[in-house]
C-alpha cells in the first residue's frame, strides 16, 4: 500500500463516520425537545388524547349508523347561541308531528363529552334522533375545547346556550319549564356542575355565574360515565395503567391551566362537593369495565340519595358479560338499549 493509500484512509472512515454522528445527535435533540415540550404544556401530549378520542368518537358515531334508522325528525342545525363566538353552536332535533304546530315539548339539552378538550355536538346525531323521536325537543350543545379555552369559559357559553334556548322555545318547540340537562363522560361533569350552580345559590356565586334558568324548570338530569370528584383524575392510582393515569393528568392540566393538584379550581369544578337537597331528579348509568362508575358514578348518586334527591341508577354488577366500557350506552348492543329504554322512561315520568 502506498504513503497516499495510508494518508487517506483515516480521511475516508472519519467521512464515513461524521454523518451518522450527526444523525443521532439530531435524533437525541429531537427526543429531548419532544419531552421537554410535553412537560411544559399540557399542549402536545392534549392533541395526541383529542386525536386519539376523536377516531373513537367517529368509530362510534359510524356504527350508530350502521344499527340505527333514519328517524323523522327535523334537525335546526348550527345555531349561534352567543354573538361573537364561533364555538358555540346548538343542533335542534324536533319530532316531525309537531313541526307545523305550536306544540312545547319536554327538553333534554345534551353536553357531549370528549375529556374536555376533544369531540362535537353532531357525534352522537344519531342517538339524538331517536330520542327525539320519542316525544322530546333534543338540544345538543358545542362548547370551546381545553386547551384553547381552559376552565370556567365552558360554564359560560352553557349558561348563554340555555338563556338562548328559552328566548327561541317557540321557533324549537321547547317547553322551557320542562327542561332535562343531560350528558356524557366530560359532559356529564359539566351537565352536573350546571345542575348545581343552577341549584345552589351559594355556589353560583363562587362561580361567577349568574343562572339562566330557575330551579323550577329543570324536570331532571341525565348523566352517563361522567366525572363528579375531579381529584380523582389527579391522584395517582396504581389500579390503572400508567398510559390512562397520564391521559387523566394532561386533560386536567389543559381544561384547568394549572398541574396544582391542589388547586381550588380541583374542588370547585366538582359538583360532589356542591350539590344540595335542590339538585334536580337524577338518572346516573355507567359500565362495570369503566373505573369512571365506582370511583365517580358510584359515590355520585350515593351523595345525591343522602340528601334525598330521587336518583335512579343504573349500574351492572362486576362479573357482567360482556363487560361494558366508558360510553357504553352509545353503542346499541342489548344494555344499550336497556340503557336507553330505562332513560326514556325515567325522561317521560319526570317531564310528564
Amino acid at each position: 500500500m502506498t504513503s497516499k493509500k495510508l494518508a487517506a484512509q483515516p480521511l475516508r472512515r472519519r467521512y464515513y463516520k461524521r454523518p451518522l454522528f450527526w444523525v443521532i445527535s439530531v435524533a437525541v435533540c429531537l427526543i429531548l425537545i419532544t419531552a421537554l415540550a410535553f412537560r411544559l404544556s399540557p399542549w402536545p401530549g392534549a392533541l395526541v388524547i383529542r386525536t386519539v378520542f376523536d377516531r373513537n368518537a367517529h368509530q362510534t358515531l359510524q356504527a350508530m349508523q350502521a344499527k340505527l334508522p333514519d328517524y323523522p325528525v327535523k334537525l335546526v342545525s348550527n345555531q349561534h347561541y352567543r354573538r361573537g363566538d364561533k364555538d358555540a353552536l346548538l343542533d335542534v332535533y324536533i319530532p316531525n308531528s309537531v313541526v307545523r304546530t305550536t306544540v312545547a315539548l319536554p327538553t333534554v339539552i345534551w353536553t357531549h363529552g370528549g375529556a374536555w378538550l376533544s369531540g362535537d355536538k353532531t357525534n352522537a346525531g344519531p342517538y339524538f334522533e331517536r330520542l327525539a323521536n320519542q316525544g322530546f325537543v333534543v338540544i345538543s350543545l358545542n362548547y370551546s375545547l381545553a386547551p384553547e379555552k381552559a376552565y370556567p369559559a365552558a360554564l359560560s357559553q352553557l349558561n348563554a346556550a340555555y338563556a338562548y334556548i328559552q328566548e327561541n322555545a317557540g321557533r324549537f318547540h321547547v317547553n322551557a319549564q320542562k327542561i332535562v340537562l343531560a350528558g356524557d363522560s366530560a359532559g356529564a361533569q359539566l351537565s352536573s356542575q350546571m345542575a348545581a350552580i343552577l341549584t345552589n345559590p351559594t355556589y353560583a356565586q363562587e362561580v361567577g355565574i349568574k343562572p339562566s334558568l330557575a330551579p323550577s324548570q329543570l324536570s331532571g338530569v341525565v348523566l352517563y360515565c361522567g366525572i363528579y370528584k375531579m381529584e380523582g383524575l389527579t391522584e395517582p392510582d396504581a389500579t390503572l395503567p400508567k398510559i390512562v393515569s397520564w391521559g387523566n393528568d394532561v386533560t386536567v392540566w389543559a381544561y384547568t391551566g394549572t398541574r396544582d393538584k391542589s388547586s381550588l379550581l380541583i374542588r370547585q369544578m366538582s359538583a360532589y362537593y356542591h350539590v344540595t337537597k335542590s339538585f334536580p331528579v337524577t338518572f346516573i348509568s355507567g359500565g362495570n369495565s369503566d373505573p369512571l362508575t365506582n370511583a365517580q358514578s358510584v359515590p355520585f348518586a350515593n351523595k345525591l340519595q343522602s340528601l334525598g334527591v330521587p336518583v335512579t341508577t343504573l349500574f351492572y354488577p362486576q362479573n357482567h358479560t360482556p363487560g361494558l366500557q366508558h360510553e357504553y350506552q352509545f353503542t346499541f348492543n342489548g344494555d344499550g338499549e336497556k340503557a336507553f329504554s330505562d332513560m326514556t322512561q325515567f325522561l317521560k315520568k319526570q317531564t310528564e
